[in-house]
């Protein structure tokens, strides 16, 4: 399961104040298992469950996709440099954002944090709105 321990009760907490709950999102991460030590995943690791991480998008078909840290950015779009992409959506459905464990190492991101999880949600409303 993603987000667990520190980072993912972080994360519960950003959602709540964003008005979402978890059960109402999809959370999946771009590798499907835990790298030794919760390291960095490697670009072969990343590489080898991107198969997996598409199906679940194809599955899922979300309208709104979350990018949390420079892996998920960096993995699905290509881009680096979460710290100035924070905030910007790309193709319409990717938003990009921190990663709830740098939050944890820089409480100063928590607003900024919720503010994007707030826009994700608005999209998400929007998206609906437009498509009943």
């Amino acid at each position: 399961m993603p987000f667990v321990g520190r980072a993912g009760r972080l994360l519960d907490r950003a959602l709540l104040q964003a008005g979402l709950e978890r059960s109402e999102v999809f959370i999946t991460s771009v590798v499907k298992c835990r790298p030794p030590k919760n390291r960095k995943p490697k670009k072969e690791e990343i590489e080898t469950c991107h198969p997996y991480l598409q199906a679940q998008m194809d599955l899922v078909k979300p309208e709104i996709i979350c990018l949390m840290g420079n892996t998920a950015t960096q993995a699905v779009l290509g881009m680096q440099g979460v710290t100035a992409l924070r905030g910007q959506i790309h193709q319409d459905r990717f938003l990009i954002t921190y990663h709830p464990a740098a939050v944890l190492r820089n409480r100063t991101l928590m607003d900024e944090f919720v503010s994007d999880l707030r826009k994700a949600d608005f999209m998400q409303n929007q998206y609906l709105n437009q498509h009943p």
